[in-house]
């Protein structure tokens, strides 16, 4: 099965691992910065809402760290 994106890409993942602070990098951080505050907060009232196992999966990873 190939593998998904969760939150960042890997060229995004790739920008901000450099040691290169530039335009790459800024608007990497800008993209996610959009994601976390737009479209992850509605993916997460939606699990919430509709899907409480998932939304339960999806905080003990987030807030506890956990796989």
């Amino acid at each position: 099965m190939a593998r998904t994106r969760a939150l960042l890409t890997e060229t995004e993942r790739e920008h901000l691992r450099s040691k290169n602070t530039g335009p790459n990098q800024y608007q990497a951080v800008s993209r996610i910065r959009n994601r976390i505050h737009e479209e992850l907060q509605t993916d997460v009232e939606v699990l919430r809402k509709h899907h409480p196992d998932l939304h339960a999966e999806l905080e003990q990873v987030v807030c506890n760290g956990q796989e």
